[in-house]
């Protein structure tokens, strides 16, 4: 029998499934405040790109490839260990990886890493990152040149401060991550192996934006075409 999602959720409304209500589902729906004025300010950093250079037609979401970046902190704001957060737009995958601080040297560290892992493809799966205007984002020459050959390996974009929203596949993978590490809980709880387990359930989660897919089938056979 297929039951439909409003089926579902007027059951939920109803009472029908013990124990769960609309205000115990993990990600509830938020009311819309509409008449909002968006403060956009200018990136003070002109050696960056910012989000108003890239291409328009990354918006679309049509091409692989156009990731969006963030932090997650753990207990203290700017101490101990951090997640980097990287989402593609197209497909929603999602790389996770443990950094040691919330630094700009760690990031760059971490994108030298994800070069070793994918070599000659990196170009090609990373064609552009957009991230906020965080102080471990801010070395954008260090993340754009490739380590071994000081050539440009990917574009970097910056949003506009206080835009969220303009990341905001990133946010809501963020939002998921916390369901197994919430917020004030220390990275240095979990281990490697934690973290690849969320990021596995996470690209093997199926979506309805991408027609009840998960994100590891529609980036393997991505790479299948490189």
């Amino acid at each position: 029998t297929d039951v439909c999602k409003n089926t579902l959720y007027n059951y939920i409304k109803i009472g029908l499934f013990d124990g769960v209500t609309m205000n115990t589902l993990p990600c509830p729906r938020k009311r819309q405040n509409k008449g909002i004025v968006v403060r956009r300010v200018a990136l003070n950093n002109s050696v960056c790109k910012s989000i108003e250079d890239r291409d328009k037609a990354i918006k679309n979401r049509d091409e692989y490839g156009h990731w969006e970046m963030d932090t997650v902190i753990g207990k203290a704001k700017g101490k101990g260990q951090v997640l980097l957060v990287l989402t593609e737009r197209s497909t929603r995958q999602e790389i996770i990886m443990k950094l040691r601080h919330k630094t700009a040297a760690e990031v760059v560290h971490a994108l030298n890493r994800l070069e070793r892992r994918y070599g000659r493809r990196f170009p090609l799966l990373f064609k552009s990152i957009t991230v906020d205007n965080g102080a471990e984002f801010m070395d954008c020459t260090g993340m754009e040149k490739s380590y071994r050959s000081k050539a440009q390996r990917t574009k970097i974009y910056y949003c506009h401060p206080y835009s969220a929203w303009e990341r905001g596949s990133n946010e809501n993978a963020n939002a998921m991550i916390r369901r197994f590490i919430p917020k004030g809980t220390p990275i240095e709880n979990y281990s490697e192996q934690d973290i690849q387990r969320i990021q596995d359930w996470m690209n093997r989660y199926p979506r309805k934006i991408l027609d009840y897919k998960c994100s590891d089938d529609l980036f393997l056979a991505h790479l299948k075409t490189l």
